[in-house]
């Protein structure tokens, strides 16, 4: 397990580029929100502890992990002076196939996003075999992948604001 023995939300301040003119979307999923709550907790943290003026934090909601995609789509469209977006959803397996098909679909459309827009988005989707491994990742003994989600997209932006110089 890629986990195991790991806490997702240790990182080094120092390795990260200072954020404090930077803005972000983080776009979170209704469904399983006690696990999605957490990790947009986690994620805003350290947003915030880089720096990150909290009126600089746009956040949206969507019914589902499925709709990430779309309401990602839109974040970009709407507000172009975004310098990285977080997509954060939790998908439990269950006895149906539909897990995978949510997960593969996400996924995909996750990367989509990165390859058409010039807005970096983050995946922070946990799919995980049962509740306890989500809440594990989303707070629990492994940490916050929403914490190291948001580092990821610190380190996007700057990037991003490399790349245009």
């Amino acid at each position: 397990m890629a986990t195991e023995g790991k806490n997702l939300s240790e990182y080094d301040k120092d390795t990260i580029p200072n954020a404090k003119e930077f803005r972000f979307g983080i776009v979170v999923s209704e469904w399983n929100d006690t696990i999605t709550e957490g990790l947009y907790e986690g994620a805003k943290k350290v947003l915030l502890e880089n720096d990150v003026l909290e009126r600089k934090i746009e956040r949206w909601n969507v019914p589902g992990s499925f709709e990430l995609i779309y309401g990602c789509k839109k974040m970009q469209e709407s507000y172009d002076m975004l310098d990285a977006i977080i997509a954060i959803g939790s998908v439990i397996e269950g006895e149906t196939k539909h897990f995978d098909f949510v997960c593969q679909a996400v996924s995909q459309g996750i990367k989509d996003l990165n390859v058409q827009s010039d807005i970096p988005v983050i995946f922070c989707v946990l799919t995980d075999q049962n509740m306890q491994q989500a809440i594990d990742r989303s707070g629990g003994k492994h940490g916050n992948k929403g914490a190291e989600a948001a580092v990821a997209a610190i380190k996007m932006a700057q990037l991003r604001k490399d790349a245009r110089i």
